[in-house]
């Protein structure tokens, strides 16, 4: 294929990305409100599995769940076209989510063409374990991250004469901002796979820095969930250590570097 050829390829995978996306976009546009009351809003109320959970597990080893066990929590809206603006917004980033693999399925096949074989199993093999840790990454965002921080923030108050009077704005950031975060934190092995494959890094860096990563990761699980309760802080901190020890896995050791280093002399 000439360059034009390329790019007018490149043109129509454009096209087909826009008109799905627009297409996803409406239709949730349209039953967002739904979507709003019942998804995204549901760690507002009490009845949320992850606090339910939290509370049966306390009456059975015992301590002090106060910051879950809260009222409602009541959102407000103080801009005036807040509510628009994150009717459309959300549709869209949730719109980006949903089409996520048939998008990168559209770029893959441009792409697929300049590429061996081993190259496109190694990048078809990145970008579905890129995906799936991406969507694993957000659920745990939704069901321990955010409902956590959410009831321990609403729930903090610098003085008495200071009430909680949460805007809507607020909430979807810190929302969307964690589940960004968290989506992006659980591609650390994906990441970590493939600065093995390239030579980057082995085995040895995070068995040399794991009493500095588990210190670490005890301090980012008590800012996400400051409430002094060693479960929260547990529930958070599991998650985060267990995706180290996997990322450890998916690089090759020193060891096995070292003796195909003098195999390949030898040849």
């Amino acid at each position: 294929m000439s360059f034009w050829d390329h790019l007018d390829e490149l043109r129509n995978v454009i096209i087909r990305a826009a008109l799905l996306m627009a297409t996803a976009t409406a239709l949730l546009f349209f039953v967002m409100p739904e979507i709003f009351d019942k998804v995204i809003l549901a760690p507002c109320r009490p009845d949320f599995p992850t606090y339910r959970l939290l509370d049966s597990a306390t009456e059975v080893i015992g301590g002090d769940m106060t910051p879950v066990r809260m009222s409602t929590i009541e959102l407000i809206n103080i801009n005036l076209a807040s509510q628009l603006m994150i009717h459309l917004s959300i549709s869209f980033w949730l719109a980006a989510v949903v089409c996520a693999p048939a998008l990168l399925c559209l770029i893959w096949q441009f792409i697929t063409p300049g590429l061996y074989k081993k190259e496109r199993l190694a990048g078809r093999a990145a970008l579905s374990a890129g995906m799936l840790m991406f969507y694993t990454g957000a659920c745990v965002s939704y069901f321990i991250v955010f409902p956590l921080t959410l009831r321990f923030l609403a729930g903090y108050q610098l003085s008495s004469l200071i009430p909680n009077v949460i805007s809507i704005d607020s909430y979807i950031d810190t929302f969307t901002g964690l589940t960004l975060i968290m989506g992006l934190t659980f591609e650390l092995p994906v990441a970590a796979w493939i600065a093995g494959r390239l030579g980057i890094i082995n085995r040895s860096v995070f068995q040399r820095y794991r009493r500095h990563a588990i210190v670490a990761l005890l301090i980012v699980a008590a800012l996400i969930t400051p409430t002094g309760d060693p479960l929260t802080l547990s529930i958070v901190f599991l998650p985060l250590y267990i995706l180290w020890e996997i990322s450890a896995l998916m690089v090759p050791s020193a060891i096995g570097k070292k003796e195909t280093g003098i195999e390949t002399d030898i040849g």
